[in-house]
C-alpha cells in the first residue's frame, strides 16, 4: 500500500467482542498499527509508546487501532497489563495484513498506516526488520506534516 491510494476495507473482530469495521471510521483519522504479537518486546514498546502519547494523537484527531494474529482473550490481558486505551484487532489468518503488505513468511510484519477521514491512505511504512518500530515522535511529525 502506498499513500494516496484508497485504504482496503476489512471487518475484524476487536478484543471487546465487537466487530471494528474500517468503512464506520469515514470522516476519522485512524492509525492502523500492524504488530507480530502481544507481549512481545518490541511490540510492548511500541503499543506502550503510542500509549504514553495518546493525547497527543487524540489531540490531532487520530484514532489508533492495533492489529496483530493474537485472539480477544490475549489481547484483553495484554490492554489489561499495559493499560492500553485504545481498541486491538485480530487477523489471525492475515487476510487484511496481506492486503496492507504486513504479512511475511514468518507472520505478521510491523507496519503503521495513517488512513484519512475520507479513507485515503496518507502515510505509510511497513518495517525491513521486526526489531525497528515506528517511534511515537516520528508519527506526531508525520501527521504534523499533512496538517
Amino acid at each position: 500500500m502506498e499513500t494516496g491510494q484508497t485504504a482496503p476495507l476489512f471487518s475484524l473482530p476487536a478484543d471487546n467482542g465487537d466487530t471494528f469495521a474500517l468503512e464506520q471510521q469515514k470522516g476519522k483519522r485512524t492509525l492502523l498499527v500492524f504488530y507480530p504479537g502481544d507481549d512481545t518486546p518490541v511490540c510492548t514498546r511500541q503499543l506502550c509508546d503510542y500509549r504514553d502519547g495518546i493525547e497527543v494523537f487524540s489531540d490531532l484527531g487520530v484514532e489508533v487501532i492495533g492489529i496483530s494474529r493474537d485472539n480477544a482473550d490475549k489481547h484483553k490481558r495484554f490492554k489489561d497489563k499495559h493499560q492500553l486505551p485504545f481498541t486491538l484487532l485480530t487477523d489471525d489468518k492475515l487476510e487484511v495484513a496481506k492486503q496492507y503488505g504486513c504479512a511475511g513468511m514468518l507472520g505478521m510484519r510491523r507496519g503503521v498506516f495513517l488512513v484519512d477521514e475520507s479513507l485515503i491512505i496518507r502515510y505509510a511504512h511497513v518495517e525491513a526488520v521486526a526489531l525497528f518500530r515506528r517511534r511515537r515522535e516520528e508519527l506526531v511529525e508525520a501527521i504534523k506534516r499533512l496538517d
